[in-house]
């Protein structure tokens, strides 16, 4: 027992180890540490090095890291926020989520897989990921522009609309039944609205006594305990354990002490958070790389993954003019850790293959990477940054459909 608890430890300090190296190479050469970080676990895993083997506790230690993960991106989505960035950006958000998800599902029906795995390759195509998107807009010092607003408002509800499609191809695990994606569909938004609304308000009343009944500092443990209780009971009513953690960073994400929080919440994040995406990695058999009908397909879904955030996003943001529209369909397309959480959560459920789990993850790793580069092209406008918006331009209240913020 004794012996096998020290090999367990050697390969957590393996996993760690390896995630953190090849994260300072990555950052060396501009490389997202999520792309970093699943490399590290190809290398490490069985498919190469076999230094880990894919096993129960290194599943769980990912999901844990997920969990962790989601809340972390719940609490920097403020509704408050969303409220104001307008109509464009929910345009924007929901063409981008739509567009998407039908060219997926579409070529894989098209090319005669299941229904559940077209419907799997849908929802990880509709993601995006804020917080590369937000990185390479912030080293552009062109956060504060009015498209800069609208890309990071428009992913903020782009990731709302994946959590509820995730909830949705989470219970497919069985096969496709409309009534049941109906009620499944309907529990996740009603189980969603509850925890938003009754849960801040809740939280309202709870934060200001909880000072008062414990010594030290409990707000840490008091959220750690709720986003861990909301993730056991997504997971008890039929959708995934990480739409209660996200949830959980939601009703949080207005209270006054969330800034003291977020710091704790950083550190857990460093440590937890690397264990899922090399876990991610590890499970990827690069022998599928071989079959040129694979290479074949994950080139084709990387080309719809791409244009169906450029065209949809795009067309959403068209009345802005054709300039901010490239920029905000562009700001739009790396997927990141969503598209590879809906991956695994199909890997786990045993509703997708070992090679539409590849192409899944060649997708995200491609359009990761292709948009910072493009992006940094966009944003030039001979040799300087567009200035900030105006305060006017980013009002209060929600702007009519095709306004600027």
């Amino acid at each position: 027992m004794e012996a096998h608890s020290v090999q367990i430890l050697v390969q957590i300090f393996v996993m760690f180890a390896a995630a953190k190296v090849l994260g300072v190479v990555g950052e060396r050469y501009k490389v997202p540490s999520v792309i970093s970080e699943i490399v590290a676990g190809m290398v490490i895993g069985p498919h190469l090095l076999g230094l880990v083997q894919v096993q129960e506790w290194t599943l769980a230690l990912a999901e844990l890291g997920a969990i962790v993960l989601l809340f972390d991106v719940g609490l920097d989505q403020k509704l408050t926020d969303l409220m104001k960035v307008g109509w464009t950006a929910l345009l924007v958000a929901t063409l981008g989520v739509v567009v998407p998800f039908f060219l997926g599902y579409g070529l894989l029906v098209l090319m005669d897989h299941s229904q559940t795995e077209s419907i799997f390759m849908g929802a990880a195509m509709v993601a995006t990921s804020v917080g590369i998107t937000a990185r390479v807009l912030q080293e552009l010092g062109v956060l504060k522009t009015v498209v800069a607003t609208v890309i990071l408002g428009a992913a903020v509800i782009d990731d709302i609309l994946s959590m509820i499609v995730l909830a949705v191809v989470s219970g497919l695990s069985e096969g496709v039944n409309y009534v049941q994606i109906g009620s499944v569909t309907g529990l996740a938004i009603g189980f969603s609205l509850f925890i938003v609304l009754v849960g801040q308000r809740v939280m309202r009343r709870v934060t200001p006594h909880v000072q008062r009944f414990a010594r030290g500092e409990p707000y840490f443990p008091l959220a750690m305990v709720i986003c861990l209780g909301l993730a056991v009971a997504a997971n008890k009513i039929g959708i995934a354990a990480i739409i209660g953690a996200f949830l959980a960073g939601l009703v949080f994400s207005e209270e006054e002490l969330t800034a003291g929080l977020k710091t704790k919440i950083h550190a857990l994040y460093e440590f937890l958070v690397p264990f899922f995406f090399v876990a991610m990695g590890m499970q990827m058999d690069l022998g599928v790389l071989r079959h040129r009908e694979i290479l074949l397909l994950a080139g084709l879904i990387t080309l719809l993954a791409i244009l169906g955030k450029f065209v949809g996003c795009g067309v959403g943001a068209y009345r802005m003019g054709w300039r901010p529209a490239v920029q905000i369909g562009v700001g739009m397309v790396p997927r990141g850790e969503v598209g590879i959480i809906v991956a695994s959560i199909g890997l786990g459920l045993h509703t997708i293959s070992d090679e539409i789990y590849a192409v899944v993850i060649i997708m995200v790793l491609v359009t990761t990477l292709i948009a910072p580069p493009v992006l940094k092209v966009l944003f030039r406008e001979r040799g300087r940054a567009p200035s900030p918006a105006p305060a006017a331009d980013l009002p209060s209240q929600p702007s009519p459909p095709g306004e600027l913020l």
